[in-house]
């Protein structure tokens, strides 16, 4: 597949089938990611796979945090529940942190390539034939999500991935022309 296409091709995929995501799968997907542009190749991004449980404990932080707005402990509870629940049914997780030099113009360079890295991960599942949501948010700090990530001190979570075989390959959204936001200086 040309770039090209699948550029073109890559959407936030919500609906996925339930094929399991293996390791085979996502190995080219990280090898992908790896090769992202990144100032002094310092390679600050980390990859985190979520079995079933992890997806759950994740889907629990986030689901303790929706809970909040709950009129009553039932209601909070099937929150929790339902929110930890659709995490664990997803076919793969795949959190996407990145190492925090104490530098500041380094850690911005490291922020900006670990993006890279995540849309180079997701241009490359479209070329596999897999589809990829991305999730970020406050639920990204939390201390309960990075404690079922794994993730330690001293990362930051950038973005959280959905991998999996499309059920369905949602419309392209109507944008702006590139020609709109181009500004020529001479």
């Amino acid at each position: 597949m040309h770039v090209s296409d699948a550029i073109a091709a890559r959407r936030s995929v919500r609906a996925f089938t339930d094929r399991t995501i293996t390791r085979d799968d996502l190995l080219p997907l990280f090898h992908d990611a790896n090769l992202a542009p990144n100032h002094r190749l310092t390679q600050p991004w980390r990859f985190y796979v979520l079995g079933p449980e992890g997806r759950a404990g994740y889907g629990l932080a986030l689901g303790n945090r929706k809970a909040k707005k709950a009129t009553d402990e039932a209601q909070a509870e099937k929150m929790r529940k339902d929110t930890s629940d659709s995490h664990r049914a997803w076919p793969c997780m795949v959190i996407v942190s990145m190492t925090l030099n104490e530098n500041p113009e380094i850690r911005e360079e490291d922020y900006a390539a670990t993006m890279m890295a995540v849309e180079n991960l997701c241009l490359s599942a479209v070329a596999h034939g897999l589809g990829t949501h991305i999730r970020t948010g406050a639920i990204m700090d939390d201390p309960a999500a990075r404690t079922a990530v794994g993730v330690p001190d001293g990362e930051r979570i950038v973005a959280v991935l959905t991998v999996g075989e499309p059920a369905e390959q949602p419309p392209a959204k109507t944008r702006r022309s590139s020609e709109e936001l181009t500004h020529w200086v001479d």
